[in-house]
């Protein structure tokens, strides 16, 4: 089964990190990648642009709305996504728990509903 891995962290706190830390960081995922890889189960992922970037849409009425930023203020943004093929919840489950951001953030597990 397909599993969307959902990076939830403070992007305020990454951005304040050092070019040592950030490099050290992006070395963690670069393993966590190579060893997922090889397991077979991952299957992409990528790193998104700051919520300063965002733009979020609705449809009231028929009239398209946009706002920048995201949706809600919140502590954690979803900075980032990998998609996994697990044989089960516990494997998503230990795969997410070896994601670098995993120590600092969150990281939703959520099944795809294959279509």
């Amino acid at each position: 089964m397909r599993y969307l891995l959902m990076i939830c962290t403070d992007e305020n706190a990454i951005a304040a990190q050092s070019p040592e830390e950030s490099a050290a960081m992006l070395g963690r995922y670069g393993t966590w990648a190579e060893e997922m890889g090889s397991r077979g189960v991952l299957q992409g992922g990528e790193r998104l642009r700051p919520t300063t970037d965002a733009t979020t849409v609705q449809v009231h009425d028929g009239e398209v709305l946009t706002t920048d930023g995201p949706f809600a203020e919140t502590k954690e943004q979803i900075g980032g996504y990998f998609v996994v093929d697990c044989k089960d919840l516990d494997e998503a489950i230990e795969v997410a728990a070896k994601l670098p951001a995993a120590e600092h953030g969150t990281i939703e597990v959520r099944p795809i509903w294959e279509m």
